[in-house]
């Protein structure tokens, strides 16, 4: 099945993903962990979702920091240290990239990471087995960001029930045309997996608001046009597209890409963001580092600080 072109988040169209492979069954290794694990295994199914999350933080007068991290860059152990170091450091939900061979709504520094993590061998399979040994160990709640081809490759009810069983609550697709979204909606919401979606700059205003109507968890406002990626400052144009959005609704509204410092977390947050997303910056921070040890521990700084800007 081809993914439509005309895509309405102005974001490129998905490509089939290279190199998919079989979701593996995951019953028996949930029913040992009920056998031997019972508090860890009912950590999983009542983990927070999304809305309930952004819904108590907004009620406290409080902005949640939804940080983004690849998945497998530079492997999937760090990663699972990553998520954790997230998760003490202050995040209010995490969102966790499946490297995708053609991520084309991500900048360079993502695509890299992507890269990467798909050379060590990271799939998604391999990203499954991590989440159901590390998600019962997180505070916060976990939202998956991945290509609309990938999901349909395995077929959506699948995908939902995986993602379902290892503790996922959210998903973020971000070339899923709003045309095709229902059936996602329709699985996801048996699955107990709140589907986000996306609206951009160039979105127009009566599609925006079928876009925010259709959105579950949180609507994710794209503050910039173009791929992911760090930039020097938040475009002011954000501003009047969260007030333009809060007219419509009142779902949280976080903001993200192009959100790199703790100033830009500030900002936003003055101007009425209920979440901000930070993915290119500590993406960098991963991938770049001398030795994952660095890296974490740069992450750890580097999490605090937003979430410093926070509060």
């Amino acid at each position: 099945m081809a993914v439509a072109p005309n895509i309405s988040f102005s974001l490129l169209p998905a490509r089939v993903s290279r190199g998919a492979s079989l979701v593996r069954p995951s019953c028996k290794p949930i029913s040992l962990r009920k056998s031997f694990s019972p508090m860890a295994s009912l950590s999983v199914a009542p983990a927070p979702g999304i809305s309930e999350t952004l819904s108590r933080l907004k009620e406290q007068g409080k902005v949640a920091l939804i940080p983004f991290i690849t998945a497998g860059d530079p492997d999937l152990s760090t990663t699972s240290k990553a998520l954790k170091i997230l998760d003490s450091s202050g995040s209010d939900l995490i969102e966790l990239g499946i490297p995708y061979s053609d991520p084309l709504a991500d900048g360079p520094v993502i695509q890299a990471a992507a890269t990467r993590a798909l050379a060590k061998g990271t799939n998604f399979d391999g990203v499954i087995s991590m989440l159901r040994e590390v998600v019962p160990q997180l505070s916060c709640p976990i939202a998956i960001f991945t290509y609309y081809n990938p999901i349909l490759k395995r077929g959506i009810d699948k995908f939902m029930s995986t993602i379902e069983e290892v503790g996922v609550r959210g998903l973020v697709v971000p070339d899923v045309p709003l045309e095709e979204t229902e059936s996602l909606r329709k699985e996801a919401a048996k699955h107990n997996i709140e589907l986000v979606l996306l609206t951009t700059p160039t979105t127009p205003t009566e599609r925006m608001k079928e876009i925010v109507e259709a959105s579950e968890g949180f609507v994710y406002l794209v503050s910039s046009i173009g791929v992911t990626g760090a930039r020097a400052s938040v475009s002011s144009r954000v501003r009047s597209l969260l007030q333009e959005i809060k007219e419509s609704t009142t779902k949280p509204v976080a903001v993200g890409f192009g959100i790199s410092q703790p100033e830009h977390v500030k900002q936003v947050a003055g101007w009425g963001a209920d979440g901000v997303i930070v993915g290119s910056a500590i993406v960098k921070l991963l991938g770049g580092a001398k030795s994952p040890e660095e890296g974490l521990n740069e992450l750890e700084a580097f999490t605090r600080s937003l979430k410093s800007a926070l509060l």
